[in-house]
Order: structure tokens, then sequence, then C-alpha cells
């Protein structure tokens, strides 16, 4: 058990540097927003936006604390407003949360509130439940292992459904919405109960390469409501504080459910399952077996059509990357592979698609873009006519010869601008109102229509007059989700939330008249989305089992049934969860005050030193227990390192620091080695070692189109002295030496599928070069590089790797040796070794099964190799010559791709090599097998 705890350590302290690390330009000015709870940090010219963050979190605190726990530590919330991306965390190690404020367009996917507030009463939560779980165990953890060590224990008493459900019931408690009203929310859920797909729970826990399974949100929010339903509001609280203080065994939270509801863990939860569903025990249900059988299919979204007969649309399928097809009847033909994007969406006119294409920015890592691309379908050619701009929801007037397209600025504000066909702006409408638009199409030459958010929250459609910008709104406002709006003549055909379901509504633009469109053909159906109308047809896309599906059915079949807007613009569900009234906490977002807050400049140098967590490092021989340190904006990296080498004995002690706020990242860092022991005249000499480096590293992202492509150079200059200990001082001298290290490092490759084992193209590259600069004479060069190219079949890899390294005659410094040596021999650091390597990957099988929640496997993949490496010596001779011999291997390898404790994702292997040569620098015997952690080159 120690040795898996501080296994999951080590992947702890990797996974807690995941984050964006110096990714703003120094040319941004911070500013803070202070009260008890929190510390909102913002870039100049939010203060707005950081005001409402903190005045929420602020009056909301004391209204749920209630229900999780009354420990308090305050939080620094960093606001990023340079990228398109929108998202959100809390983390431990260290304790702080960033809010990306690009707001989606699909409101169905979080809800329609202001993005601000969404993640203030989203993440706000999180932030009590890391305070509340330093409890028990859990804070014994802590105490020598730090912020890393709570973040472990939580992660391994608390499952990740609870912080995410519980986030997600109290978005929906403290607001009219909250994505626990949002039908949209339970659709993958009510797609397998639906196509009586009985999955176990290990499988809904960890997914499948195989099938759709919804992720841990709404499987969480459903135990969390359950739970409080039945229980009462304080139930959760009790459950976690035993939970994170390991007060009921083994499994923590499934003893703490038992405890106190009186119901085993699975009794439990399958009344969970039941209680939802009952609220959509009208759902059409599945009796063909076949099609309770069927994998995953494909995701079939965004249709449009060519004419009645045909339509383009964009398929995702689990082996093969987002393309755009045309289907014609029964046949399709695929157009283009998508370009990396961050939505789906795009708009189709006269043989031309429009979409926005996603770009990072050159250097830093908060601060990307949406650029336009357009795609001609007869050739598959597409060209890119914006740079650097922040577009989405693009589409074509009636003519083809103008653009619209919605942009968030970085100070959040949305607006609609027009451009030709080149991506020259022509003009932007006025947006005085403060709405937030989405999905904007033209009404005619003069007009648009699109889904728009209020200062609220709440939704409606508005018609918008391009030469004056005159705004009029054609739906009551209300926080029902609107979206994908489709203007077709005189009508606007769009989706609208609506009891239970995602419904598909025409408004007439002439009359107002507002209908629920219905057909016998559609019953059932979970979900319209994505409507497109032709002149006889209509198409959209529900939600299955088997992944978005596209359906169509003739429009002279439709239905239109007036309705009222009284009936349609009513509250949202609460799927039967009555304790969303019960609490002191309803609705508190209405009725939090704008109360200004003081506001100070936040220093780019404060809190520099925030040592938060220590990580200990296997990896024989060596020994070793890092303190790690990262400031709250995330530009300062440090480590103070001792270790202990098992086979020499020596210690050492070092510290190492990167700042990342300038263009290039600067490096420093400084070891000081003890007892270091070598051999003179077959005996020991004790000397210590002092290394003192620091140099300058630049990372570039050259990512753009369908390729995913990074440049890192970088260059150190060490300094290195070696202190003999008294007894040897009178045989020795002190001698010192230093030396330059330069590398670069260079990645391309294309997007990756869900089942693909490695890309289908890519190319990596590695140089290394040090070479003494004074005391000794040394130098060493070494390259590595891999090419990527499809198999036989979809999911296989061949893979060619190459390597040469090379060191100077008769180095005065004995340079780390990183050359890839052939599997299965003992390598050694030789003067002249190239390498030559094959491997072909392939899946092997999809188990989908576990055991105990302990151990899931997800996928048996395998792979087949061939390896050389030619190697020399130039001062080792071998009967009278110069070394010279080939190391050469042959076997294969059986990978576990794996989940632990529901959650965590690990992959292992074992390999066997063959021998082909002689191990002259290791042991006996042909047959080697070995253990093997694969590390990610990508």
């Amino acid at each position: 058990m120690k040795r898996l705890l501080l296994a999951l350590l080590l992947l702890l302290a990797v996974t807690s540097k995941a984050q964006q690390f110096g990714g703003n330009p120094p040319s941004v000015e911070w500013k803070q927003v202070q009260s008890p709870v929190a510390r909102v940090i913002y870039p100049q010219g939010l203060d707005s936006v950081a005001q409402r963050v903190a005045q929420t979190i602020a009056q909301m605190n004391s209204s749920i604390q209630p229900t999780i726990g009354f420990k308090q530590r305050r939080v620094s919330i960093v606001l990023q407003n340079q990228t398109t991306i929108s998202n959100a965390y809390v983390g431990l190690a260290p304790f702080r949360s960033e809010f990306y404020l690009t707001p989606g367009q699909n409101s169905f996917d979080v809800g329609s509130l202001p993005w601000s507030e969404q993640l203030a009463i989203h993440e706000f939560r999180h932030v009590q439940q890391y305070n509340n779980f330093r409890v028990g165990l859990s804070k014994v953890i802590s105490i020598p292992f730090g912020e890393g060590g709570q973040a472990l224990a939580n992660a391994l008493s608390v499952p990740d459904w609870f912080f995410e459900g519980d986030a997600v019931y109290n978005e929906t408690l403290v607001s009219q919405q909250g994505r626990g009203r949002l039908p949209y929310f339970f659709n993958g859920f009510r797609a397998l109960w639906a196509a009586g797909k009985n999955y176990s729970w290990m499988k809904l826990r960890n997914g499948s390469y195989l099938d759709y399974t919804p992720n841990h949100y709404p499987l969480g929010y459903m135990m969390v409501a359950y739970g409080r339903e039945k229980y009462g509001n304080d139930f959760w609280r009790g459950v976690t504080h035993d939970a994170a203080a390991f007060n009921t065994g083994f499994y923590p939270l499934q003893g703490a459910i038992k405890k106190h509801a009186g119901v085993n863990y699975t009794a439990f939860r399958d009344a969970a399952f039941d209680h939802f569903k009952q609220v959509y025990k009208d759902d059409a249900r599945a009796t063909d077996l076949k099609l309770k059988n069927r994998h995953f299919v494909a995701d079939e979204e965004f249709p449009a059509y060519i004419n009645d007969s045909t339509l383009i649309y964009l398929r995702t399928t689990y082996n093969h990357i987002t393309k755009f097809v045309i289907r014609t009847g029964n046949k399709e033909r695929t157009i283009a592979t998508q370009s990396i994007n961050t939505d789906n969406f795009f708009s189709y006119h006269n043989g031309k698609i429009i979409y926005a294409a996603y770009r990072p920015d050159l250097r830093w890592g908060y601060r990307n873009y949406n650029e336009l691309m357009v795609l001609d379908i007869t050739t598959g050619k597409e060209r890119r006519i914006t740079r650097k701009t922040k577009y989405f929801s693009p589409a074509f007037s009636a003519d083809g010869q103008t653009i619209v397209a919605v942009q968030v600025a970085p100070t959040g504000k949305s607006e609609l601008h027009l451009l030709n066909t080149n991506g020259k702006l022509v003009s932007v409408l006025p947006n005085t109102a403060g709405l937030f638009y989405t999905y904007p199409k033209f009404y005619g030459d003069d007009r648009l229509v699109s889904a728009v958010r209020n200062q609220k929250g709440e939704m409606s459609l508005a018609l918008i007059d391009i030469r004056s910008g005159a705004t009029s709104y054609l739906l009551p406002f209300s926080f029902g989700p609107i979206a994908f709006p489709q203007v077709q003549g005189e009508m606007v055909y769009f989706t609208k939330a609506s009891g239970l379901n995602d419904e598909l509504f025409a408004l007439s633009l002439s009359n107002k008249q507002l209908s629920l469109l219905s057909a016998p053909a559609w019953g059932g159906s979970i979900g319209f989305y994505q409507p497109a109308i032709s002149s006889n047809k209509i198409a959209w896309t529900s939600f299955t089992a088997s992944g978005y599906q596209l359906q169509q059915v003739n429009l002279a079949d439709i239905q239109r049934l007036p309705i009222s807007t009284a009936k349609v613009f009513t509250a949202l569900p609460e799927m039967n969860i009555s304790a969303l009234k019960n609490d002191r906490a309803a609705n508190f977002l209405a009725a939090v005050k704008p109360k200004p807050l003081p506001v100070t400049n936040y220093s780019k140098l404060h809190g520099l030193f925030n040592f938060h967590s220590i990580f200990p490092s296997l990896a024989d021989p060596n020994y070793a227990i890092q303190l790690v340190g990262n400031n709250v904006l995330n530009t300062f990296d440090s480590q103070v390192t001792f270790t202990y080498n098992r086979d020499e004995g020596y210690k050492s002690i070092g510290y190492d620091a990167a700042y990342g706020a300038f263009f290039p990242y600067l490096l420093a860092g400084a070891d000081y080695t003890f007892d270091r022991r070598g051999l003179y005249k077959g005996n020991s000499i004790y000397y210590n070692e002092t290394d003192i480096h620091g140099g300058l590293q630049v990372p570039l992202n050259f990512s753009a189109g369908k390729n995913i492509i990074s440049l890192s150079v970088g260059s150190s200059y060490y300094y290195s002295r070696n202190t003999f200990q008294e007894a040897f001082r009178t045989l020795f001298k002190d001698s010192y030496y230093t030396y330059l290290s330069n590398t670069l490092r260079f990645s391309n490759q294309t997007q990756k599928a869900r089942q693909n084992i490695n890309p289908h193209f890519a190319q990596n590259l590695y140089i290394s070069y040090k070479k003494s600069v004074s005391g000794r004479e040394a130098n060493q060069i070494l390259s590595t590089g891999s090419l990527y190219f499809p198999g036989l079949s979809t999911n296989h890899s061949l893979v060619l790797s190459g390597a040469y390294q090379h060191r100077g005659q008769n180095n005065g410094i004995g340079f780390s040796n990183d050359f890839p040596f052939s599997y299965g021999y003992n390598a050694e650091n030789l003067d002249d070794m190239s390498k030559f390597a094959a491997s072909y990957h392939f899946p092997i099988a999809y188990p989908d099964g576990g055991f105990g929640n302990l151990l899931y496997l997800m996928r048996l993949r395998g792979n087949i190799f061939y390896e050389q490496t030619h190697a020399k010596a130039l001062n080792f001779y071998t009967n009278g010559a110069i070394f010279r011999q080939d190391f050469r291997s042959v076997g294969g390898a059986v990978f576990f791709d794996t989940k632990w404790f529901n959650q965590g994702a690990i992959s292992f292997g074992i390999r066997y090599s063959r021998l082909l040569d002689n191990d002259f620098f290791g042991g006996s015997g042909r047959n080697r097998v070995e253990l093997v952690l694969p590390v990610s080159i990508f």
C-alpha cells in the first residue's frame, strides 16, 4: 500500500504541473479585488467582472456553507481573458482557481447565465469542498506532503463524481437555471436507458473505447441531488467528512453512505438512478436487440442541405477524427478533415463551408484565437480568411458575399461583425443592451436573427437591423436556453428547452406565430438540435446511445402546433428534486447586492516562493524528496530536492527554478553533492561536487489548421567544481569546468481519434549538444527522432525511429547518457552510437471490465519491434582492435490501459526482448522480460 501511495503521489506531481506555465505576456497588468473568502486577480480593464465575481462569492459563502462545512481558507482566483476556451478549475498544489472568461455559444451545454457568475457559483463550491476535506487521515497525509498530499488523499476518498455533482447542484440551487434543470444535461443517461444499455457501475465511471458513456458530471448530480432529496440537505456534509477522514474503511465514501443513509452503496446508487428514470419514464424504449447491442457509431452534427436529396454534415467516430461528409441517399463522400477547433459549428452556402478554427498564440499559452476558415466542398481545399481574431458561429448572407460572426473581445463584450469573403471587416453592429450573441443568421439583406442572452442570463431571439443596429425581441426573455436558429423564408426554426426536452419550434417573422413542431416519425427522439431546412425537407440531430444521429423528414409531414409563449416560457423543471426549494440558498444569485470591494494593484512578484507540496521520487538507484513551489500567476516554478544514490551512497541537495513571465523562460539552479566515490589504485576516494547553472528556453507553438506543432529551443551555462575531501587533498587538486548545454525539441502531429494508439502522421526530433567552455575539454551530441505512419488497419501504427550520439575523445566531463539503447541490453556510454528501430502498434481487445472498484481495464494493445544499435569505443580495445559491436533485439510488448479507483488513468506494459547479439555489458542469456511504464512523446 505504501508503494501504491507513493506512485500516486508521483502521478499527482506530474498532473499538478499541467496548467499553463508563463502563459501571459509581460504587458498584462494585474489588479485584485479582495474579500475575506477570495482574492480575485484580474487583468486591468475587467473591474466590473472581477467585482461581480468577488461579490457573488463573498455574499453566497455563508448561505451554502451549512451543507458542506464551515472551514474557511481564502482562495486566489485568476481571471484569464485572452483565451477562446470556456473553462475553469480549482486545484490544490497550489491552492488556486482560474476562470477562462470567454463563454461558449451553445447555451444548452452549460446554460445561459452570465459566464463569470456561472463560474463563480460552480467553482467556489470546489473551494469549499477542499477547505472542508482536510480532516482525519487526509489532514495527516497533508502534514508531511502539503497540499499535494491532501489532493491525493481527497482523490482516494471522495470520487470526482461528488466534486462535480455537488458543484452542479450548487449552481442549480442558487440560480434559476443550473445544469440540473437543463434537459441537455441528462441526454446521455436518457439515451442509455432508452436503449436498454445497462452498463456496469465501473463502465459508467471509467468510460469505454467502444461505447458511449456520459461523463461524471450528470452521474454526480443525480447521486448528490437524490441524496439531498431523500436524506436532507446536510446529508453530504456528514458523508464527505467521514469519507475524507477515512473513518469508514478501505472504501471511504461507500462506507460513509451506508453509515448515514442506512443502505449499502449499490442500493443507494440504484435508487438515485431509479429516481431520475422515473422522471423520464415516458421516453420511448428501444425494442430492436440490434440497436441495444450496437456500439457507438458516430456523432453526426450540423446538417446543411445542398438540395432536397443531398446533405453536408460533420461525422466523428472513435477511430477517425472529425470530417466533413456529403450524403446523397445512402452514399457518403468525405470532403476533408476538420481543422482543430473548440466548437464543431459550421455554416454552408453555395459550395462553401465556413467555420472557426482554433489557433494558439506562438508563445503565450493563455492567449489563443478563433480564425475563420472557408472550405471548398468540390476541391476539399480551405483557406484562412482572418488572423488573430476571436470569432464564433460564422454564417453567409443569401448572396454569399457577406459573413456575419460573433466577436468576443477580451473585455467580454459580444459584438456582431460583418466581413467580406476575404475576411476584411466591413462593419460592427452596436450592442448598447449588453447582449451576448449566439448563432446569428441573415434574414434578407438587411436584417439578422440571433439567439441572445441578456445580462441576467435570460434568452430570446433578436431581430437586428444591419444599417441602424436597432434590436427587437421576437420572444419573451426566459431562462430556457435557445440555440441553432435557421431562417427559411419568413420562418425561423430553432431549438428551445421546454419541459423535460429540448424541442424544435418555428416562429413566423411576419405574424409572430409560434409553433411547436412534431411528426409521427420522430416520436421518442431525445432532443432536437441543429435544424436544417431545404425546400421540402427538414433535418436535425437527436442524441442516442450511439451518438448524435442525423434524422430528416419531409416538411409536408410536419405538424405545426400553434402554441402560446405562456406554455413554453415557464420555469425550468427541477426533475422532482424539491430540495432545491427547501434551502436558504435557493435562487441566491438574484439577491446578490452590488457592494463594491476594495481594489489594489497585484504585484507579479507576489508569493513567488510559494512552496506547497512535497513529492517523493523513486527511480532506482536514485531516491529523492522534492519540495515544490508555484506562484498563483504560474510564472515561477521552483523545487528544492534532496537525493540519495544507492549505488555510490552519495547525497545531494539542489534547487531549480524557472521564471516564465518573459518571452524566453529564465532557468537557474544549483546542486551540491557530497560523498561522491571513485576508485584510485584500487582504493575508494571521496569528493564533493558543486554545480551551478543558468540559461534560457523558448517554447513556441506553431499549431494551425490540422496539425499540432511545437518547437522548443534552449541553452544553459553550467559551472561544476570538484572538491576532494580532507584525507585526499594531498593527492588530488580541486578542479572545475564549465560547459554549455543546448537543446532543440520539435514535434508535429495530426489530430488523434479516441481509439488511435498514435497519430496517423507525426514527426518528432530532439537534439542535445554539450560543449565545454573552460577547465576541461569535452563535447557530446545526441539526436533522436521518430516518424509515425498509419498501419494496416485504422487503429494500427508504424513507428520508425533513429538516434545518434557522439562524444569527443578523452572527454574530461562525464556527460549524462540519454541514448535510447536497444531494448533488453544493458547500456554503456560509448563514443559513437547509432540506432535504427521499427515498431508496429495495434489494439488487441477492449475488455471494459474491472474488479472491486479498484482496477478497470479499458484496452489491451500490443507492439512488435526490431531495434539495432551499432556502437564504437575509441579507447576500448577487444582482441587488439577498437571496440565495435552491434546490439540487435526483436520482441513484443503488451500494454494495459487502465483506470485506478474509477478515475486515475495509468498505462503500463510487459515487454519481451530476444537479444540477437551478446549483451557485452550485461548478464548471460538472450531472453529478457521488463516492466514498462510508457511516457507519452506528444
